[in-house]
């Protein structure tokens, strides 16, 4: 878990050293199952690890929080935004090109504390970690998926399990794992599976990474799936935008491979090749 107030090295995942240490439990049957934010999770587990619920999505809106200016068209020229997502930031600048950053690190209450502090003139963060923190005072305005299309998987949660066809060293036994994964089946909910399911195949067709400028958000409509995606230029001057549905009967994994054959198409690959 990670400890308040952490800060990663500059450069270094910090979501990545989390989730390594949190395997590692789970491989060894320290623990027995993890709980995730689906986003932070690899587009592929080690054969060894299964996702195996995905509970019913909160909101995968990003947020505005600013208590002098409620909106982004109100921020003045210039204005700081503290967020360390290369998404945001692009997306952000495709709106605001006159827009400065900050980056802010650390929980939700730290990075609240350092907006209150002055250390930025607002934040932009994932709406569902404050919903369920019981923080939406602090939220001022959510952005719809056209305006900032959400990171593939967020506001969903994910449960990981030992596989009980092939279970890792010091797991207890894989009859164990088998029951475990039975006994939180009534967690999952199959429309977010869907969802999610969709996103991160898109999303790993383009290279995978949580730190890609890439948006993506399924949903349900009438008679079939709807997705919106964007890929954006670091500069936020070039984007590729993508809102397209399928019938309902479409496997998730072949429509989010659509979607990504169709963002290739129009140059999501040379957009995301500036990014490295």
């Amino acid at each position: 878990m990670q400890q308040p107030g952490f800060v990663p090295p500059p450069g270094l995942d910090g979501k990545g050293i989390f989730i390594k240490e949190i395997e590692e439990a789970l491989a060894t049957g320290a623990i027995d199952l993890a709980v995730h934010s689906l986003k932070d999770l690899p587009t592929s587990l080690a054969p060894q690890f299964t996702l195996a619920a995905v509970p019913q999505r909160a909101d995968a809106r990003d947020v505005w929080v600013c208590e002098p200016y409620w909106a982004l068209h109100t921020l003045p020229s210039g204005g700081r935004i503290g967020t360390t997502s290369p998404r945001r930031r692009a997306q952000l600048l495709a709106l605001r090109p006159d827009v400065s950053f900050v980056e802010i690190r650390g929980n939700i209450d730290t990075r609240l504390r350092k907006l209150a502090e002055g250390q930025c003139d607002a934040l932009v963060l994932a709406g569902a970690g404050l919903d369920r923190l019981g923080r939406t005072e602090s939220v001022h305005a959510r952005f719809s998926p056209e305006e900032l299309c959400p990171a593939p998987g967020q506001g969903a949660l994910a449960i990981e399990t030992r596989h009980p066809e092939a279970p890792a060293t010091g797991s207890p036994d894989p009859a164990w794992d088998a029951a475990l994964l039975q006994a939180i089946g009534f967690l999952e909910h199959a429309p977010t599976r869907y969802a999610v399911t969709a996103e991160r195949t898109a999303l790993d067709a383009l290279g995978g990474g949580c730190q890609l400028p890439v948006g993506a958000h399924c949903t349900a409509v009438a008679g079939g799936w709807r997705m919106i995606a964007q890929v954006v230029a670091p500069d936020g001057e070039t984007m590729v935008h993508l809102d397209t549905t399928v019938p309902e009967a479409t496997s998730p994994v072949i429509f989010g491979m659509q979607v990504a054959a169709e963002l290739k198409a129009r140059g999501a690959l040379e957009l995301l090749a500036a990014t490295v």
